[in-house]
C-alpha cells in the first residue's frame, strides 16, 4: 500500500466519522460513466474499461451498505448505447450479464432490472429476469440495474401502461383526463413503490443527466465527480455524501 493510499484512507475515515446517519440518502443513483475513456487513457480496448467498471460495482454497493443506503440505481446501459458498434455491444452485453449474475450470486443484494428489456438481446433479458427472481427474498440493499434504460422511454412506457390499464377497465380518454395526476403515472414507472433518488452521482466529469431517472429526479441533489468510473474511490463516494449532507433541501418551499 502506497503512502497516497494511506493518506486517502485516513482522510476517508475522517469524512465517514463526521457523517450524521440521519443525513445519509435513502436512494442513490449512479451514472457509471467513463469506462471507454479510462480504457483509452490506459491504452486498453473498450471492453477492458467496461470490465474494470463492472469490477467496481461490488465495492460501491459495499460502501452503500456500510453507511445505510437502502436503494441504489446503477445505469449500466442506455437506450442510446444500443447504437454502438456490434462488436463493442456484444462485449458489453456479456460483461453486463456476468456482472448481474455476480451480484445475484452474492446473496447480499436484491436485484431489480429497470429498462426496456424488449430492446435487449433475449439472452441478456433472461439473465436480468432470472437474477431478479433469484434474489427476490433478499432483505439487503435493493439494486436497480438500469439496462436498456432511457428516461423518455420510461415515461412513454408508463403512460402506455396506464392507458392500457384503463382501457381494460373501460375508462374513456375523457374520463381518465378528468382524474389523471402525477401519482397515476408514478405507479407505472419502472421504480414504482420505491423512494425517489435523493442523490445522483455521475462520474467522468460530465455534468448532465443524459435522461437518467428524468421523472424520479425532480427533487434529487446532483454530484459530479471528475474520476472515470473504474477509478472511483471510496473517498469520492464519501465526498459525495458529505456534499449531499451539507445541502438544504427545500422541495420548492
Amino acid at each position: 500500500m502506497s503512502l497516497r493510499d494511506l493518506v486517502y484512507g485516513a482522510y476517508g475515515r475522517r469524512i465517514e466519522t463526521s457523517l450524521d446517519p440521519t443525513d445519509v440518502p435513502r436512494h442513490v443513483g449512479v451514472i457509471l460513466d467513463g469506462n471507454r475513456r479510462w480504457a483509452k487513457a490506459y491504452g486498453e480496448q473498450p471492453a477492458e474499461g467496461h470490465r474494470k467498471g463492472a469490477d467496481k460495482i461490488h465495492e460501491l454497493l459495499g460502501w452503500c451498505e456500510e453507511v445505510g443506503v437502502e436503494v441504489v440505481t446503477l445505469w449500466l446501459l442506455s437506450t442510446d448505447n444500443l447504437n454502438r458498434p456490434p462488436e463493442e455491444l456484444a462485449d458489453l452485453m456479456e460483461i453486463i450479464e456476468n456482472a448481474v449474475r455476480d451480484l445475484a450470486a452474492t446473496r447480499r443484494w436484491r436485484v431489480h432490472p429497470v429498462g426496456a428489456l424488449d430492446l435487449l438481446p433475449e439472452h441478456t433479458a433472461t439473465v436480468l429476469k432470472e437474477s431478479e427472481a433469484a434474489t427476490s427474498d433478499i432483505k439487503g440493499v435493493l439494486v436497480n440495474v438500469a439496462v436498456g434504460y432511457g428516461g423518455r422511454r420510461e415515461i412513454a412506457d408508463a403512460v402506455r401502461s396506464l392507458l392500457q390499464e384503463h382501457a381494460e377497465r373501460g375508462t374513456s380518454i375523457a374520463e381518465l383526463a378528468e382524474v389523471l395526476d402525477v401519482e397515476h403515472i408514478s405507479e407505472h414507472m419502472y421504480t414504482r413503490g420505491q423512494p425517489d433518488p435523493d442523490l445522483v452521482i455521475r462520474t467522468s466529469g460530465e455534468q448532465r443527466l443524459s435522461g437518467f431517472l428524468l421523472w424520479q429526479s425532480a427533487h434529487s441533489e446532483f454530484y459530479f465527480c471528475e474520476a472515470f468510473w473504474p477509478d472511483f474511490r471510496k473517498v469520492d463516494f464519501l465526498r459525495a455524501l458529505r456534499d449531499y449532507a451539507a445541502r438544504h433541501r427545500r422541495y420548492g418551499a
